[in-house]
């Protein structure tokens, strides 16, 4: 038996996300100080205590560091929370059910200071805005697994997107209000808007 078979795939895996943890902390921290510009990802590395080439193995560049604030593991957790949904509702209250139950990923000190400076240079919102036509395509594949009629997809493409981007508007609130409530209080009162206007 080798080291590695020694180790339990639980606790790798617990490992690994300690260390992605602590890089990400330290970059956002040295961004906050330093400015983004002039924080250098060897800076991270080092401040991290790791090599430069453990570095590439948990992220792949500075702007890698922002993104896992902003989305953190919600991408991953998007299709699997989703499915758990029942399909006798409707496409737009899974998705808000679903949001409310992942906005713990997101409702973090963390990812507002990462969301300033995302906003603050225009390759980062580049970066931003593709993450969320992203997001867009997984949820919209889950509504086609939920509900796997082909006459519905058409409608449910634009369930999703319409889903995606109340999400975006609650987002935006909450961090223009720097967190003042929870995000579950943003989403709830986006989608509100949503369906009151749908009966307009």
């Amino acid at each position: 038996m080798n080291s590695k078979e020694k180790i339990p795939n639980g606790l790798r895996e617990r490992k690994r996300q300690l260390t992605l943890d602590l890089i990400t902390k330290t970059g956002l921290k040295l961004f906050s100080e330093n400015g983004y510009e002039e924080t250098t990802l060897d800076a991270i590395a080092a401040a991290s205590g790791i090599s430069r080439r453990t570095f590439f193995y948990y992220l792949k560049s500075k702007e890698d560091v922002l993104l896992a604030h902003e989305s953190g593991e919600f991408p991953h957790a998007l299709r699997p929370t989703f499915l758990e949904q029942s399909p006798d509702q409707s496409p737009l209250d899974a998705a808000r059910k679903t949001f409310l139950s992942l906005a713990p990923m997101y409702d973090t000190k963390e990812s507002l200071i990462a969301d300033q400076i995302l906003r603050s240079i225009e390759a980062l919102r580049l970066r931003k805005d593709a993450l969320f036509v992203q997001l867009e395509d997984v949820l919209a594949g889950a509504m086609y697994e939920l509900w796997p009629d082909p006459a519905r997809k058409p409608g449910l493409r634009l369930d999703a997107m319409m889903a995606m981007g109340t999400l975006r508007i609650a987002k935006e609130n909450w961090r223009q209000a720097n967190g003042a409530r929870p995000l579950t209080f943003y989403i709830d009162e986006a989608f509100e808007l949503l369906n009151n206007r749908s009966e307009w």
